[in-house]
């Protein structure tokens, strides 16, 4: 498996596709291509607002930062994410608005085609090390909610801190495992071919 680091700071800010809100996208596969097959970001919620329509893709939401947000289903349907991380998935063809609890919040946001990838996403605790091996057509996200953590099987070290990224992307001449270690919780995004 290749690593991609994606340091927090080099995350690419832009406004919603409906113009209501801001993003930092982490990462788009293909890189720079309109004609994505999943993107993840992190959305920054800071008013009552309708999200985007993503038809044809699935959704997940995680809520990292701030007191929460009910969501509005135009078919009826409403759900609340609460602290500490309280998460969603939905498809992106349902029309929905947020409403905010008590002030902003930001959401990890991941987005993917439905015909094309399958994800899976998990929320994980970091206490030592923690062991990724590689699978064909196997992408791993890892995003560090809090905390530090590192690749200890490198040359050089590679450190995360907290609100990092890292892609495993595989490679047949790069190691079949990867090992992380430290302290704190992630999300685990694993990308596979529908």
């Amino acid at each position: 498996m290749r690593i991609l680091h994606l340091p927090a700071h080099e995350y690419r800010r832009e406004r919603w596709r409906n113009e209501c809100g801001w993003t930092r996208e982490i990462h788009r596969h293909p890189e720079g291509a309109d004609g994505w097959q999943w993107r993840a970001s992190i959305a920054e919620v800071d008013q009552d607002a309708p999200f985007s329509a993503f038809p044809g893709c699935d959704r997940e939401l995680v809520l990292l930062a701030g007191e929460g947000m009910h969501l509005d289903f135009e078919d009826g349907q409403t759900a609340t994410l609460k602290p500490p991380h309280e998460r969603i998935r939905f498809s992106g063809d349902r029309p929905l608005a947020a409403r905010l609890v008590d002030g902003p919040t930001h959401d990890f946001n991941l987005i993917w085609r439905r015909n094309e990838v399958q994800v899976t996403l998990l929320h994980r605790p970091l206490v030592g090390a923690m062991v990724f091996f590689a699978e064909p057509g196997t992408t791993w996200l890892i995003y560090l909610i809090q905390g530090q953590a590192h690749f200890k099987d490198l040359a050089r070290p590679l450190r995360l801190d907290q609100g990092d990224s890292v892609l495993l992307l595989p490679d047949a001449d790069s190691p079949s495992r990867r090992i992380i270690d430290g302290g704190g919780e992630l999300l685990l995004a694993k990308i596979s071919p529908a």
